[in-house]
């Protein structure tokens, strides 16, 4: 008995020097990283709450995150990212997708004087990536996991941050504005579409020299985490984040392996979206309209695509389906199901566009090669619908004063952090290249009010 008993003391010590250990090892491996979890409380770093969007998506202020990344993780970043998308690496020419398997790290994120633990921390986004990194811009965007390394920390299991699993930092690419991002997310969520939560925020890394100032970023809620579980009834169904040439759903497209789903992934079912494939390119559009209409309504929330493409052509989003394979999720959403249209990365709306200009607002110069819009406009009913709609963006959410007193009152939260953002770590040339953004964009809405009630007369 007292043998067993020792074993037992033994065993306990031996326990104890392990969780030590890790904690040791976490003290050597972020530098500055406190070693007895201390700032570790119910309320902000379980999972046992509800996200608290009231904390972490505060609106009109500017949030602070400070990252902490040891320098041999930050060279492991740095490396993998060259390997991936530098101008002579990765597949493709150094082409990078979302579901691409950057390396993630562990890091310590400090918000509001409070410390979270073994943060997995990775680098985000394609083409944009692709872009500033090769640039020389350090400005990049970084996705957040607070659980990432449960497995290596389990003292830590199912951290959260307010609730919230995963966070985006989006580095507002080429927008001298920094403000498309936000508002075009604002603007879609106004009219009543699903679409990610976001603020404003600044970013400081320390990657072994001091914090860097890394300007002003977008924080971005993540749609398979709790977009979907606050904007629908239920979040178990399917979602896809498409990307590639079955994005387009063009005949002769469908890939399942384009096809990314981010949710039931163990059951391998994507007869769904292989249905609306199906139907969207079936013969029976011609031969029998009513029933294609009738199998494509059963599949597909044509409704909201349509209400999407209105609010998404008026603000003239041009980085999305229509003219790249991209930026949307699509999700079975089990109320009806229905696959459900969720636009994402919104960074390019609010201007005429790139890669020849953004989608004219009849739609007209749209191909078969985009059949969910050529398809559609192509029967009078949706069209009439889809035109409805547009007039209403512009009654209702994309006001002319209500936008310009919004850009104004951005203008004034953001001007002190845009003007403090330097070389190799911003997207804006001059203080007044941030002053003639925001004038820009002013302009704009007023322009594209006036251009929508154009097309409808």
């Amino acid at each position: 008995m007292r043998r067993k008993i020792i074993e037992v003391a033994i065993m306990g010590m031996l326990l104890l020097l392990i969780i030590a250990c890790r904690k040791t090892d976490i003290t050597e491996d972020i530098e500055g990283t406190v070693s007895d979890y201390s700032d570790w409380s119910e309320t902000t770093h379980s999972n046992t709450i509800e996200p608290d969007y009231s904390v972490v998506f505060e609106q009109n202020t500017i949030l602070r995150f400070d990252i902490q990344i040891s320098s041999n993780n930050w060279s492991i970043m740095r490396s993998d990212l060259e390997d991936k998308v530098g101008s002579s690496g990765g597949p493709g020419g150094g082409m990078v997708s979302e579901d691409y398997d950057l390396v993630w790290v562990p890091s310590t994120v400090t918000f509001n004087n409070t410390q979270w633990y073994n943060v997995g921390v990775r680098f985000k986004g394609n083409s944009s990536l692709k872009s500033a990194y090769n640039s020389g811009n350090n400005k990049l965007s970084f996705k957040l996991d607070f659980d990432e390394f449960e497995d290596d920390y389990p003292e830590l299991e199912n951290q959260r941050f307010y609730g919230f699993k995963q966070l985006n930092l989006n580095n507002n690419f080429d927008d001298a504005s920094l403000m498309r991002e936000k508002v075009g997310a604002d603007l879609f969520r106004s009219f009543g579409l699903a679409s990610a939560q976001t603020a404003f925020c600044v970013v400081y890394i320390d990657n072994g020299s001091g914090p860097q100032y890394y300007g002003v970023y977008t924080l971005v809620e993540e749609v398979d985490d709790t977009v979907l579980e606050n904007q629908f009834n239920a979040d178990d169904g399917n979602l896809y984040k498409p990307d590639g040439d079955a994005a387009s759903f063009a005949s002769g497209s469908y890939d399942a392996s384009e096809m990314e789903k981010k949710s039931n992934e163990e059951l391998n079912d994507y007869t769904d979206v292989e249905a609306l494939y199906t139907i969207i390119n079936s013969s029976d559009r011609i031969t029998q309209p009513d029933q294609w209409k009738s199998d494509l309504n059963a599949v597909f929330d044509v409704d909201v695509f349509l209400k999407w493409l209105a609010a998404n052509t008026v603000m003239q989003n041009w980085d999305t389906y229509g003219i790249m394979t991209h930026n949307y999720y699509l999700y079975n959403n089990p109320d009806n199901s229905k696959l459900t249209w969720i636009p994402w990365d919104n960074n390019e709306a609010l201007q005429n566009g790139k890669q020849g200009g953004a989608l004219s607002l009849s739609l007209t110069e749209v191909g078969n090669n985009w059949p969910l819009i050529r398809y559609l406009m192509d029967v009078e009913a949706y069209e009439e619908q889809y035109k409805s709609y547009t007039l209403q963006f512009i009654d209702e959410v994309f006001i002319p004063s209500h936008m310009v007193a919004t850009y104004d009152i951005y203008y004034e939260l953001l001007k002190e952090y845009a003007y403090d953002e330097v070389a190799g770590y911003t997207f804006i040339y001059n203080a007044s290249n941030f002053d003639q953004a925001v004038s820009t964009l002013q302009t704009h809405v007023q322009s594209r009010n006036a251009a929508v009630l154009s097309y409808i007369n």
